[in-house]
């Protein structure tokens, strides 16, 4: 099963775990809303940073037509496509820690769970699935945790860290122990609306192979080494400022 708030990124996934794991459910939840989430960020960040995250990624989806070039050239060059393919079911709910979420993962009873571009799953619904739930997350744990990680991982000058891990899920925000990391590489055309992408085709193989070994039950996940960091969408002005003066969108 992979529970997702739907998207292009998800659709690429979805459809590579299709062709290994034919019997595949896609739960597919309502996106939270912008200002719920800039709200819950403000209390731990303060208004005026979660305002500025907000700032930041109004700009990058209004960018989005700028990295089409690229998003499509990305797509086409490994076979891949944005949408999710028309035989796969899916099941649409509120939210992944829904009550009718709940129920539906009791009746289907998956052997693994993927969460690809969820909000968190709460205490009491992670408690209450029956296998093992795994996040492809587009960062390298633990110094990129949160959201962005592929660009905080530019904006410090640690491009060898640009990656995304497949890890368990825990109670904490990408704290669980991890599976497979990939590393990669962005090219010159890449900014902050086009670095998820390149991570997600990145971590295609991983995140099949972290499925794989979920329902063989062979999964054996380590705790990954370094500071841990939980990370925020840069400010808009944070984003600039990397911009204009150092070239890292």
């Amino acid at each position: 099963m992979v529970m997702t708030a739907g998207g292009p990124n998800p659709a690429i996934v979805i459809n590579a775990l299709a062709r290994r794991f034919p019997n595949l459910h896609v739960v597919r939840e309502q996106p939270e809303g912008k200002w719920a989430l800039t709200r819950r960020r403000a209390r731990r960040v303060g208004w005026a940073n979660a305002l500025g995250q907000m700032g930041t990624m109004i700009a990058a989806r209004l960018l989005r037509p700028l990295a089409k070039r690229r998003i499509d050239a990305l797509l086409q060059s490994n076979g891949l496509s944005p949408a999710i393919a028309p035989d796969i079911p899916i099941h649409d709910v509120a939210s992944i820690n829904d009550a009718e979420t709940i129920s539906l993962v009791a009746d289907l009873k998956p052997a693994a769970i993927l969460l690809v571009s969820t909000r968190l799953m709460s205490r009491a619904a992670l408690a209450a699935m029956p296998c093992p739930v795994i996040n492809l997350h587009a960062g390298i744990n633990p110094n990129y945790r949160g959201q962005m990680g592929g660009y905080w991982s530019l904006a410090e000058e640690d491009a060898a860290n640009f990656g995304a891990t497949l890890h368990l899920v825990d109670a904490g925000t990408d704290t669980g122990g991890s599976l497979y990391e990939v590393r990669t590489l962005p090219d010159q055309g890449d900014f902050i609306a086009t670095y998820p992408l390149v991570l997600t085709v990145a971590a295609i193989d991983i995140t099949v192979q972290s499925i794989d070994d979920a329902v063989q039950g062979r999964l054996l996940p380590y705790q990954a080494e370094g500071p841990s960091v939980l990370r925020y969408p840069p400010t808009l002005w944070t984003w600039l400022n990397n911009g204009f003066r150092r070239k890292i969108w």
